[in-house]
């Protein structure tokens, strides 16, 4: 979780400034929206970059996944968070949003709907969106820009839930989706969630034939499937 002023957050998401790291515990097991709302001290009353811990971001461009999306939340000065088209037989992994895309604005979407790990049926009757390829939906990247606003959402939801009730971080965003605009965008990049089977592995490829050493990751990998063939 990241949360200096506009210019500081666009040179944190470049990577260009080491940080101070500070570390705020969850003392109980309430879900991923309560671990987000015990940050709100330190959030303040500023917009904040956070970014989910067991995924990887591999970028397409120069500039790097987080930097992408704190450019398009500067721009839009609204609440955004990266989504992916993901097939239907991974919905039991992720939230998911349904929306449309604005007008003239590549692979920017505005949200209306937001479902935490929707069933196939679900998603087909609330959340397909203009454009995707059949059985594909825009599933959370791991990284978002979210205002201030979402604090109060996730304590109205604590202080009504039980003591050891889980917050859904999904549940809070889709009521901001009905209070302010909030926006999902496409990233040039992809994640890589190495907390499921074997996605460690499936990131450290992508990140190997990425970088420099491309060609001998994919030797070595051609001379390891010609020994398996044999």
């Amino acid at each position: 979780m990241v949360c200096p002023g506009d210019q500081q957050a666009y040179s944190v998401a470049a990577g260009n400034h080491a940080r101070r790291l500070e570390f705020v515990e969850q003392t109980q097991p309430r879900g991923y929206g309560h671990a987000v709302e015990c940050g709100r001290a330190f959030v303040g009353g500023r917009p904040f970059l956070l970014l989910v811990g067991d995924h990887l971001y591999v970028s397409g461009l120069a500039k790097g996944c987080a930097q992408q999306l704190v450019e398009v939340a500067m721009t839009e000065n609204c609440a955004v968070s990266a989504v992916q088209a993901t097939h239907e037989s991974k919905l039991p992994y992720y939230g998911a949003v349904g929306g449309r895309l604005v007008t003239g604005r590549k692979g920017v979407y505005e949200v209306s709907e937001v479902i935490e790990k929707p069933t196939p049926t679900e998603a087909e009757q609330r959340l397909v969106v203009p454009g995707l390829r059949a059985g594909h939906y825009l599933c959370f990247f791991g990284i978002h820009v979210l205002t201030p606003s979402i604090m109060e959402t996730l304590g109205e939801h604590a202080a009504s839930a039980g003591a050891r009730e889980s917050i859904s971080l999904s549940s809070a965003l889709a009521k901001l989706a009905s209070r302010e605009r909030y926006l999902a965008c496409e990233l040039q990049g992809r994640r890589y969630d190495i907390g499921v089977k074997y996605g460690l592995l499936t990131a450290q490829l992508a990140i190997a034939l990425d970088g420099r050493d491309r060609d001998e990751v994919l030797a070595g990998l051609v001379e390891l499937l010609a020994t398996r063939a044999k």
